[in-house]
């Protein structure tokens, strides 16, 4: 009976394994994109986020990227949850110099496309 034990035992163990590696491939898959970081001043929490919702647009896009999109796709998010006045631009070759609140700038890379997201202050008109 003990034989029969070690056997069930090391069956559980090795299907652990299996698992295991399966958990970690599906893990790669999903970071296929190799993000990063060019500058930045922002929380890690919002770099995150935006390396987020990047992947997920990327993934979303089959075939040729569209940068327009995704641009549109970062600022919408970030505007929605970190209030208004982001602004993104998206390409694989451009020259910037850009004003931007403190905590919010973020330049990165995924794969040969350059990724430059910022917040400025808005501030009312006096009319």
């Amino acid at each position: 009976m003990e034989a029969a034990e070690e056997l069930e035992r090391r069956s559980k163990f090795l299907n652990s394994l299996i698992q295991k590696k399966k958990a970690m491939e599906q893990q790669n898959q999903n970071d296929q994109f190799n993000f990063r970081v060019r500058a930045s001043d922002m929380p890690l929490p919002l770099q995150n986020k935006a390396f987020k919702c990047a992947r997920d647009h990327l993934n979303s896009m089959p075939g040729k990227l569209d940068s327009k999109r995704l641009a549109l796709a970062l600022k919408k998010e970030f505007d929605s949850s970190y209030g208004p006045a982001w602004h993104c631009i998206v390409g694989t070759s451009f020259g910037s110099y850009v004003t931007h609140s403190l905590g919010g700038f973020l330049y990165f890379s995924i794969d040969k496309v350059y990724v430059l997201l910022f917040k400025t202050a808005v501030e009312p008109l006096d009319h």
